[in-house]
């Protein structure tokens, strides 16, 4: 084994005693201080405790029967009165029957990640964990792009010195900006996302950072209470993102997209669907044709297991054929090492692993830690 690799991997293997050493136990109180989420910081509390939270279950049973409590009183007045159609079964706020609809799905794992149920609202401007936040010190690709080149004419390739190993990074959170816009639902929520990948053991170009990418976003939300072949519908939301690494040509890349979110979940399962349109035709960026790589769309499939273990598969596809016909598919598996500290293994094969090989193919394995729980 090469000597770079043996240290880091003898390092990576370090991490989870250390850790260890210094954590508290997992779910007793002393392990709780130190949470920063006000929400996550109750709920582990009541896990040290073991007070048992209202299942979604319940919450959508009731909210099922104020909807057919709701049916029966409008099909009673309206037969009373046919001509009257201004009826309010809900004139008070504090009504159960309107607070059961808003509370659908209170704890499923879609409203724990958007507070999307009434009484799961915690304001604004609370830093809330968005997608995963990682380190992961080996990151291998099995297929190096020394030349990154862009489709856009008249801009030359650039020659890159690139080593098969390198380092991954990313860090990402939301905001939520507005909250209960229309009525009791509709939150603006403000995004961030910002990965890197680091040439650390290649000392022979001085360690560079070989690629950021950048990701800002701003999405409305608005909670659903659907049922669709044993799932519920409990979220959709539309906004706009940008992308780029915020490089100069012939290495410049970015596009922006209107995004649209419909998420559903069952018990400890989400998915969530992710069409987008591209604001632009391509005819002049950076890099033309990006949607024919990255796609039009993904979805996410997430599993969450009661001894803490994440797993999480995307694809994403250009929705072409021929030589248009591109896509992508990553795993990613959060294992709990300590307190707040989990293992990371995520999987890469495909198109656009980073902003800069958009149009390159390969595969990537990368281990490491993850210390935000993004389910």
């Amino acid at each position: 084994m090469p000597p770079r690799l043996s240290a880091i991997l003898s390092l990576l293997c370090a991490l989870p005693f250390t850790a260890a050493a210094q954590s508290p136990p997992a779910g007793s109180p002393t392990a709780c201080v130190a949470v920063e989420s006000d929400a996550e910081r109750l709920a582990c509390y009541d896990l040290a405790a073991g007070r048992q939270a209202r299942s979604p279950q319940a919450a959508d049973e009731a909210a099922a029967r104020a909807r057919a409590e709701a049916a029966a009183l409008e099909a009673a007045a309206a037969q009373a009165r046919p001509a009257d159609t201004s009826s309010d079964f809900y004139p008070h706020d504090d009504d159960p029957r309107r607070e059961a609809l808003a509370n659908a799905g209170r704890g499923s794992l879609l409203d724990s990640r958007w507070e999307l149920a009434r009484d799961s609202k915690l304001g604004t401007f609370n830093m809330r964990a968005y997608k995963p936040v990682y380190l992961l010190p080996v990151f291998w690709s099995s297929n190096q792009n020394p030349s990154p080149a862009s489709s856009s004419p008249g801009v030359e390739a650039q020659a890159m010195d690139t080593d098969e190993f390198e380092t991954k990074f990313q860090i990402s959170f939301k905001t939520k900006a507005l909250e209960s816009i229309f009525g009791d639902n509709g939150d603006l929520w403000m995004g961030y996302t910002q990965s890197s990948r680091w040439q650390v053991l290649n000392s022979d170009a001085s360690r560079p950072f070989r690629e950021t990418n950048y990701e800002p976003e701003v999405l409305m939300v608005f909670r659903n209470s659907y049922s669709l072949f044993g799932w519920k519908g409990r979220m959709a939301a539309i906004g706009i993102n940008h992308q780029s690494n915020g490089r100069a040509d012939p290495l410049s890349r970015s596009w922006n997209r209107v995004m649209f979110n419909v998420g559903l979940d069952r018990k400890d399962w989400a998915v969530t669907f992710r069409p987008w349109i591209r604001l632009s035709d391509g005819s002049d960026d950076d890099n033309p044709g990006i949607e024919d790589y990255l796609g039009r769309g993904d979805a996410t499939l997430v599993h969450t297991r009661d001894d803490g273990q994440v797993y999480s598969l995307m694809a994403r596809h250009s929705l072409r054929s021929g030589d248009r016909s591109h896509g992508a598919l990553q795993f990613d598996w959060g294992f709990p090492i300590s307190n707040q500290l989990r293992g990371h293994l995520q999987v890469f094969d495909g198109y656009g692993e980073s902003m800069l090989d958009y149009d390159h193919r390969a595969t990537y394995v990368g281990l490491g830690i993850s210390v935000i729980d993004w389910f």
